[in-house]
């Protein structure tokens, strides 16, 4: 399939370089007690639905992605021709299958427009892919703080922020996130940013998300940061387009499929599992799980 723009420089892209290998992990998940099969041709490109085992769901089928499925996803994906040349570049690289897919990418920019984010943090960069779509929707005055410890993944990623145009929206930071989003904190950055995305060390997440919740804004701190510097009618216009809280998106939540495997249980698993858990129980968040690329969840400060 050749590449056609669509809107805005967006375009179908040509998805031969990125073949998805997912059949087995998608397929996997039969066999396990929480799942039943609803239809039949398990190993094949055709549509295949599943519904929960529970009744108590309502027996609602949802479809499993096949890569037949998935490629035609993929021709939904409105990629920039810059992206699609990083995504071709990275996949020769070792340590690809740490880029986040085209149409997670494409996800995160839309939360970042619908918010209408103007500071933005990614914690785990690797060649740039995921940081490059947000700052390609960042206004000129927005600001991605881009965190990886990896020196060599992170000058690819410069390279391709300088070609797309984008290099002043993004502060790139070399070493460990932990370090930097501390140092943020003791620089009365708390509660200044609109988005964040995790996609770095698996058992590092508990820290990163704590350290995230005090960076990101909550709806009641954007009102308390200006109700002082505005008069009553001010006030009210406030009230009325005050945005929604700050948004922290997990990556991996899902770990091909080994979360959902009682069978499995090294330490890698049992930490996102147990992350998981505690999203779930945590007040301070409104959250979304999505199956989309390895499972992301969203995550909206109250």
């Amino acid at each position: 399939m050749t590449a056609s723009v669509i809107h805005g420089g967006w375009a179908f892209p040509s998805l031969s370089s990125f073949v998805p290998n997912r059949l087995g992990a998608r397929y996997a998940a039969f066999a396990r007690p929480n799942f039943r099969k609803v239809t039949t041709n398990c190993f094949s490109d055709r549509a295949v639905t599943i519904a929960a085992s529970d009744h108590n769901y309502g027996s609602k089928q949802v479809i499993s992605v096949t890569p037949q499925i998935y490629d035609y996803l993929l021709t939904n994906v409105r990629e920039p021709p810059i992206l699609r040349e990083l995504r071709e570049e990275t996949a020769t690289m070792r340590g690809s299958q740490m880029q986040v897919s085209p149409d997670q990418a494409q996800l995160l920019a839309m939360l970042v427009q619908i918010l209408g984010a103007k500071r933005c943090i990614e914690v785990g960069v690797y060649t740039g892919y995921s940081s490059l779509a947000v700052a390609l929707v960042l206004p000129d005055s927005g600001i991605l703080v881009a965190c990886e410890r990896d020196k060599n993944s992170l000058e690819v990623a410069k390279r391709y922020y300088d070609r797309a145009g984008v290099s002043h929206k993004v502060d790139a930071r070399n070493g460990l996130a932990v370090d930097t989003l501390n140092s943020m904190i003791e620089n009365g950055e708390g509660c200044s940013y609109d988005f964040a995305f995790v996609d770095a060390e698996k058992r590092m997440y508990p820290e990163y998300f704590e350290l995230l919740l005090k960076l990101v804004s909550s709806i009641m701190q954007i009102i308390r940061c200006r109700v002082l510097e505005c008069d009553l009618y001010t006030f009210t216009c406030l009230i009325l387009k005050v945005r929604a809280g700050g948004v922290v998106v997990i990556d991996n939540v899902l770990w091909h499929g080994k979360v959902a495997d009682p069978l499995v249980d090294d330490k890698k698993t049992e930490s996102i599992r147990s992350f998981n858990r505690a999203l779930m129980d945590d007040v301070r968040v409104n959250i979304s799980m999505v199956p989309v690329g390895d499972g992301m969840t969203i995550c909206r400060k109250r």
